[in-house]
Protein backbone atom coordinates (compact mmCIF):
# COMPACT_ATOMS: atom_id res chain seq x y z
CA UNK A 1 0.00 0.00 0.00
CA UNK A 2 1.18 3.82 0.02
CA UNK A 3 3.44 4.87 2.16
CA UNK A 4 0.81 6.92 4.07
CA UNK A 5 -1.89 3.71 3.73
CA UNK A 6 -3.84 4.79 7.06
CA UNK A 7 -7.26 6.14 5.39
CA UNK A 8 -8.68 6.40 2.20
CA UNK A 9 -6.82 8.50 -0.59
CA UNK A 10 -8.14 12.03 -1.24
CA UNK A 11 -5.33 14.29 -3.16
CA UNK A 12 -2.59 13.79 -5.30
CA UNK A 13 0.91 13.14 -3.02
CA UNK A 14 -0.77 12.35 0.22
CA UNK A 15 0.70 8.51 0.01
CA UNK A 16 -2.72 6.97 0.73
CA UNK A 17 -4.27 4.32 -1.65
CA UNK A 18 -8.05 4.56 -2.42
CA UNK A 19 -10.32 2.17 -0.53
CA UNK A 20 -13.55 1.19 -2.35
CA UNK A 21 -15.30 -0.38 -5.40
CA UNK A 22 -13.28 0.69 -8.31
CA UNK A 23 -12.35 -1.76 -11.92
CA UNK A 24 -9.60 -2.42 -14.27
CA UNK A 25 -9.43 0.68 -16.51
CA UNK A 26 -5.63 -0.30 -18.51
CA UNK A 27 -3.11 -3.72 -18.17
CA UNK A 28 0.70 -2.56 -18.45
CA UNK A 29 2.44 -5.45 -19.71
CA UNK A 30 5.53 -2.90 -19.85
CA UNK A 31 5.32 -1.92 -16.55
CA UNK A 32 8.40 -1.13 -14.47
CA UNK A 33 7.16 -3.02 -11.90
CA UNK A 34 6.44 -6.24 -13.54
CA UNK A 35 3.52 -6.16 -14.40
CA UNK A 36 0.39 -3.95 -13.40
CA UNK A 37 -3.16 -2.98 -13.69
CA UNK A 38 -4.82 -0.13 -13.61
CA UNK A 39 -6.94 0.94 -10.76
CA UNK A 40 -10.22 3.34 -11.92
CA UNK A 41 -9.30 6.01 -9.56
CA UNK A 42 -10.70 8.98 -9.16
CA UNK A 43 -13.88 7.63 -9.30
CA UNK A 44 -17.18 9.34 -8.71
CA UNK A 45 -17.38 9.22 -5.28
CA UNK A 46 -13.72 10.41 -4.80
CA UNK A 47 -14.49 13.14 -7.62
CA UNK A 48 -17.85 14.34 -5.90
CA UNK A 49 -15.84 14.94 -2.60
CA UNK A 50 -13.04 16.62 -4.58
CA UNK A 51 -15.29 19.04 -6.02
CA UNK A 52 -17.32 19.18 -2.70
CA UNK A 53 -14.34 20.47 -1.41
CA UNK A 54 -12.89 22.69 -4.09
CA UNK A 55 -9.92 20.51 -4.90
CA UNK A 56 -11.23 20.21 -8.12
CA UNK A 57 -13.08 21.91 -10.89
CA UNK A 58 -16.40 21.16 -12.50
CA UNK A 59 -15.00 20.54 -15.54
CA UNK A 60 -12.82 17.74 -14.22
CA UNK A 61 -15.58 16.32 -12.31
CA UNK A 62 -17.28 15.86 -15.81
CA UNK A 63 -14.54 14.29 -17.18
CA UNK A 64 -14.11 11.91 -14.22
CA UNK A 65 -17.81 10.91 -14.47
CA UNK A 66 -18.00 10.56 -18.15
CA UNK A 67 -14.70 8.25 -18.19
CA UNK A 68 -16.05 6.28 -15.31
CA UNK A 69 -19.66 5.94 -17.31
CA UNK A 70 -18.16 4.89 -20.36
CA UNK A 71 -15.57 2.23 -18.62
CA UNK A 72 -12.83 4.40 -19.58
CA UNK A 73 -9.43 5.54 -17.88
CA UNK A 74 -10.54 8.51 -15.39
CA UNK A 75 -8.34 11.57 -15.67
CA UNK A 76 -5.40 10.78 -13.80
CA UNK A 77 -3.62 14.69 -13.58
CA UNK A 78 -6.06 16.16 -11.27
CA UNK A 79 -5.38 17.43 -8.03
CA UNK A 80 -7.21 14.25 -7.15
CA UNK A 81 -4.10 11.89 -8.16
CA UNK A 82 -4.38 8.96 -9.78
CA UNK A 83 -2.64 6.37 -12.02
CA UNK A 84 -2.99 3.88 -8.88
CA UNK A 85 -1.67 0.50 -10.16
CA UNK A 86 -1.84 -2.99 -8.62
CA UNK A 87 1.70 -4.11 -9.75
CA UNK A 88 4.33 -6.43 -8.77
CA UNK A 89 7.50 -5.99 -7.42
CA UNK A 90 6.76 -6.68 -4.24
CA UNK A 91 4.43 -6.49 -0.59
CA UNK A 92 7.06 -6.64 1.90
CA UNK A 93 6.39 -3.03 3.05
CA UNK A 94 4.06 -0.11 2.85
CA UNK A 95 6.83 1.72 0.21
CA UNK A 96 4.05 2.91 -2.98
CA UNK A 97 3.20 6.26 -3.31
CA UNK A 98 -0.32 4.66 -3.21
CA UNK A 99 -0.07 1.30 -5.11
CA UNK A 100 -0.94 -1.77 -4.30
CA UNK A 101 1.97 -4.06 -4.40
CA UNK A 102 2.03 -8.01 -4.62
CA UNK A 103 4.57 -10.69 -5.12
CA UNK A 104 5.31 -11.36 -9.06
CA UNK A 105 3.35 -15.05 -8.36
CA UNK A 106 0.47 -13.24 -6.86
CA UNK A 107 0.82 -10.58 -10.01
CA UNK A 108 0.88 -13.32 -12.33
CA UNK A 109 -2.81 -14.74 -11.56
CA UNK A 110 -4.19 -11.41 -11.47
CA UNK A 111 -2.58 -10.87 -14.81
CA UNK A 112 -4.71 -14.10 -15.90
CA UNK A 113 -7.45 -13.81 -14.70
CA UNK A 114 -8.30 -9.83 -14.58
CA UNK A 115 -9.55 -8.43 -17.42
CA UNK A 116 -10.34 -4.51 -18.33
CA UNK A 117 -13.50 -3.86 -16.98
CA UNK A 118 -13.17 -6.19 -14.19
CA UNK A 119 -14.41 -5.09 -10.56
CA UNK A 120 -12.19 -5.16 -7.57
CA UNK A 121 -12.34 -3.74 -3.75
CA UNK A 122 -9.57 -2.20 -2.25
CA UNK A 123 -9.96 -1.99 1.84
CA UNK A 124 -7.86 -1.26 4.71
Amino acid sequence: MGFNPIGHKEKEGDGKTPEGAYYVCVKNPNSRYYLSLGVSYPGISDAQKGLDSGLITQSEYDRIVNAIHSGGIPPWNTPLGGQIMIHGSGAKYDWTAGCVAVENDVMDILWEHCKVGTHIFIYP
